[in-house]
Protein backbone atom coordinates (compact mmCIF):
# COMPACT_ATOMS: atom_id res chain seq x y z
CA UNK A 1 0.00 0.00 0.00
CA UNK A 2 2.87 2.35 0.84
CA UNK A 3 4.37 1.99 -2.64
CA UNK A 4 1.01 2.59 -4.29
CA UNK A 5 0.40 5.72 -2.24
CA UNK A 6 3.81 7.04 -3.24
CA UNK A 7 2.93 6.66 -6.93
CA UNK A 8 0.44 9.49 -6.55
CA UNK A 9 2.73 11.53 -4.31
CA UNK A 10 5.69 11.25 -6.70
CA UNK A 11 3.56 12.53 -9.57
CA UNK A 12 2.51 15.61 -7.65
CA UNK A 13 5.94 16.23 -6.16
CA UNK A 14 7.09 16.87 -9.72
CA UNK A 15 4.35 19.50 -9.87
CA UNK A 16 5.07 20.86 -6.38
CA UNK A 17 8.85 21.27 -6.54
CA UNK A 18 8.57 25.03 -6.93
CA UNK A 19 6.05 25.28 -4.10
CA UNK A 20 7.72 26.92 -1.14
CA UNK A 21 6.42 28.65 2.01
CA UNK A 22 2.63 28.36 2.04
CA UNK A 23 -0.32 28.68 4.35
CA UNK A 24 -1.04 25.13 5.49
CA UNK A 25 -4.78 25.90 5.67
CA UNK A 26 -5.03 24.98 1.99
CA UNK A 27 -3.78 21.45 2.72
CA UNK A 28 -6.21 19.12 4.42
CA UNK A 29 -7.37 15.50 4.48
CA UNK A 30 -10.81 14.24 3.58
CA UNK A 31 -12.56 10.88 3.52
CA UNK A 32 -13.84 9.97 0.06
CA UNK A 33 -15.78 7.21 -1.62
CA UNK A 34 -15.10 6.08 -5.17
CA UNK A 35 -16.54 3.27 -7.27
CA UNK A 36 -13.52 1.57 -8.83
CA UNK A 37 -14.18 -0.35 -12.04
CA UNK A 38 -12.30 -3.58 -12.77
CA UNK A 39 -12.77 -4.91 -16.30
CA UNK A 40 -13.78 -8.51 -16.72
CA UNK A 41 -10.52 -9.22 -18.56
CA UNK A 42 -8.56 -8.27 -15.40
CA UNK A 43 -10.30 -10.86 -13.22
CA UNK A 44 -8.65 -14.21 -12.67
CA UNK A 45 -10.25 -17.54 -13.58
CA UNK A 46 -12.09 -17.53 -10.25
CA UNK A 47 -13.47 -14.03 -10.99
CA UNK A 48 -11.30 -12.54 -8.24
CA UNK A 49 -8.94 -9.57 -8.16
CA UNK A 50 -6.32 -8.44 -5.62
CA UNK A 51 -6.85 -5.40 -3.39
CA UNK A 52 -3.55 -4.07 -4.69
CA UNK A 53 -4.94 -4.01 -8.22
CA UNK A 54 -8.08 -2.20 -7.03
CA UNK A 55 -6.00 0.44 -5.25
CA UNK A 56 -3.84 0.88 -8.36
CA UNK A 57 -6.97 1.53 -10.40
CA UNK A 58 -8.12 4.03 -7.76
CA UNK A 59 -4.84 5.95 -8.04
CA UNK A 60 -5.04 5.94 -11.83
CA UNK A 61 -8.54 7.35 -11.62
CA UNK A 62 -7.51 10.14 -9.27
CA UNK A 63 -4.56 11.07 -11.49
CA UNK A 64 -6.96 11.33 -14.41
CA UNK A 65 -9.58 13.24 -12.42
CA UNK A 66 -6.83 15.49 -11.00
CA UNK A 67 -9.05 18.01 -9.22
CA UNK A 68 -12.54 18.72 -7.96
CA UNK A 69 -14.22 22.13 -7.93
CA UNK A 70 -15.25 21.87 -4.28
CA UNK A 71 -12.40 19.79 -2.87
CA UNK A 72 -9.35 20.98 -4.81
CA UNK A 73 -6.44 18.91 -6.15
CA UNK A 74 -5.95 15.26 -5.17
CA UNK A 75 -2.39 15.09 -3.81
CA UNK A 76 -1.99 11.73 -2.08
CA UNK A 77 -4.03 8.77 -0.88
CA UNK A 78 -2.96 8.50 2.77
CA UNK A 79 -4.96 5.43 3.74
CA UNK A 80 -7.47 2.87 2.51
CA UNK A 81 -10.29 2.44 5.03
CA UNK A 82 -12.47 -0.11 3.29
CA UNK A 83 -12.88 -1.97 0.00
CA UNK A 84 -16.46 -3.14 -0.29
CA UNK A 85 -17.96 -6.11 -2.05
CA UNK A 86 -17.83 -5.84 -5.82
CA UNK A 87 -20.99 -5.46 -7.87
CA UNK A 88 -21.01 -7.27 -11.21
CA UNK A 89 -22.39 -5.59 -14.32
CA UNK A 90 -24.01 -8.61 -15.98
CA UNK A 91 -24.00 -7.16 -19.50
CA UNK A 92 -20.20 -6.83 -19.52
CA UNK A 93 -18.89 -8.89 -16.61
CA UNK A 94 -17.06 -5.85 -15.22
CA UNK A 95 -17.02 -5.40 -11.44
CA UNK A 96 -17.36 -2.15 -9.47
CA UNK A 97 -15.81 -1.98 -5.99
CA UNK A 98 -16.76 0.78 -3.52
CA UNK A 99 -13.55 2.10 -1.94
CA UNK A 100 -13.47 4.39 1.09
CA UNK A 101 -10.14 6.16 1.55
CA UNK A 102 -8.43 9.21 3.04
CA UNK A 103 -6.91 11.69 0.63
CA UNK A 104 -4.68 14.72 1.10
CA UNK A 105 -6.07 17.72 -0.79
CA UNK A 106 -4.84 21.12 -1.94
CA UNK A 107 -7.42 23.91 -2.30
CA UNK A 108 -6.21 27.49 -2.83
CA UNK A 109 -8.14 30.33 -1.19
CA UNK A 110 -8.36 34.08 -1.65
CA UNK A 111 -6.08 35.98 0.70
CA UNK A 112 -3.42 33.30 1.09
CA UNK A 113 0.26 34.00 0.52
CA UNK A 114 1.98 31.66 -1.95
CA UNK A 115 5.10 31.44 -4.03
CA UNK A 116 5.25 30.56 -7.71
CA UNK A 117 7.73 30.41 -10.57
CA UNK A 118 7.41 32.82 -13.49
CA UNK A 119 6.63 30.88 -16.65
CA UNK A 120 5.93 33.69 -19.12
CA UNK A 121 6.33 37.48 -19.14
CA UNK A 122 3.93 39.69 -21.14
CA UNK A 123 3.41 43.43 -21.15
CA UNK A 124 0.02 42.90 -19.49
CA UNK A 125 1.52 40.83 -16.67
CA UNK A 126 3.20 37.53 -15.89
CA UNK A 127 2.04 33.93 -15.77
CA UNK A 128 3.31 31.74 -12.94
CA UNK A 129 3.16 28.07 -11.93
CA UNK A 130 2.39 27.26 -8.32
CA UNK A 131 2.43 23.59 -7.37
CA UNK A 132 -0.28 21.76 -9.32
CA UNK A 133 -1.80 25.11 -10.39
CA UNK A 134 -0.51 25.82 -13.88
CA UNK A 135 -2.37 29.06 -14.43
CA UNK A 136 -1.54 31.94 -12.08
CA UNK A 137 -1.86 35.42 -13.59
CA UNK A 138 -0.22 38.45 -12.03
CA UNK A 139 -1.51 41.54 -13.81
CA UNK A 140 0.79 44.52 -14.37
CA UNK A 141 -1.90 46.57 -12.62
CA UNK A 142 -1.32 44.49 -9.48
CA UNK A 143 2.44 45.14 -9.49
CA UNK A 144 2.93 48.59 -7.91
CA UNK A 145 6.16 50.42 -8.81
CA UNK A 146 7.05 47.90 -11.53
CA UNK A 147 7.42 48.81 -15.18
CA UNK A 148 7.58 46.54 -18.19
CA UNK A 149 10.89 46.49 -20.07
CA UNK A 150 10.66 44.99 -23.55
CA UNK A 151 13.53 42.96 -24.96
CA UNK A 152 14.71 39.49 -25.93
CA UNK A 153 14.08 38.52 -22.31
CA UNK A 154 11.27 40.84 -21.17
CA UNK A 155 11.22 41.81 -17.52
CA UNK A 156 9.24 43.82 -15.01
CA UNK A 157 11.65 46.17 -13.24
CA UNK A 158 10.92 47.70 -9.84
CA UNK A 159 11.99 51.21 -8.83
CA UNK A 160 14.56 49.56 -6.51
CA UNK A 161 15.78 47.44 -9.48
CA UNK A 162 14.18 44.18 -8.30
CA UNK A 163 13.39 42.08 -11.36
CA UNK A 164 10.51 39.77 -12.24
CA UNK A 165 11.45 37.64 -15.22
CA UNK A 166 11.20 34.05 -16.41
CA UNK A 167 12.14 31.41 -13.78
CA UNK A 168 12.14 33.91 -10.91
CA UNK A 169 10.31 32.82 -7.76
CA UNK A 170 7.68 35.38 -6.73
CA UNK A 171 5.80 35.62 -3.44
CA UNK A 172 2.24 36.83 -4.04
CA UNK A 173 -1.17 37.09 -2.46
CA UNK A 174 -4.12 35.27 -4.01
CA UNK A 175 -6.96 37.69 -4.71
CA UNK A 176 -9.06 35.44 -6.90
CA UNK A 177 -9.57 31.73 -7.59
CA UNK A 178 -11.49 30.48 -10.61
CA UNK A 179 -12.48 26.94 -11.57
CA UNK A 180 -12.10 26.18 -15.28
CA UNK A 181 -13.72 23.23 -16.98
CA UNK A 182 -14.06 23.34 -20.74
CA UNK A 183 -14.00 20.69 -23.43
CA UNK A 184 -10.67 21.92 -24.74
CA UNK A 185 -8.89 22.11 -21.38
CA UNK A 186 -8.23 19.81 -18.46
CA UNK A 187 -10.10 20.64 -15.27
CA UNK A 188 -7.99 23.27 -13.53
CA UNK A 189 -8.02 26.07 -11.02
CA UNK A 190 -6.78 29.47 -12.15
CA UNK A 191 -5.50 31.95 -9.60
CA UNK A 192 -5.24 35.71 -9.85
CA UNK A 193 -2.31 37.22 -7.97
CA UNK A 194 -1.33 40.58 -6.54
CA UNK A 195 1.83 42.15 -5.14
CA UNK A 196 -0.14 44.84 -3.30
CA UNK A 197 0.94 44.00 0.22
CA UNK A 198 3.91 43.69 2.53
CA UNK A 199 6.88 41.42 1.76
CA UNK A 200 5.55 40.44 -1.67
CA UNK A 201 7.63 40.21 -4.83
CA UNK A 202 10.62 38.25 -6.15
CA UNK A 203 12.39 36.07 -3.58
CA UNK A 204 14.94 34.29 -5.81
CA UNK A 205 16.49 35.13 -9.13
CA UNK A 206 16.37 32.95 -12.28
CA UNK A 207 19.55 31.22 -11.02
CA UNK A 208 17.73 30.14 -7.84
CA UNK A 209 19.78 32.39 -5.53
CA UNK A 210 18.00 34.34 -2.81
CA UNK A 211 17.59 38.04 -3.50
Amino acid sequence: MHLLRMDLEVFYKSQMREFFEVDLNMFYEVELLREVAVLAENLDRDKLVSSRFIVTRLLEGLLSEKADEDLGYFLAVTGIKRIGKGEVVHSSGDVFFPVVFNCRMFLPHKGEILEGVVDHVHRLGVFLRCGPVKYVFLSARKMPNYRYVVGEKPVFLHDDLARIEKDVVVRFEVFGVRWMRREDITKEFMMLATLQGDLLGPVTGPDGLDL
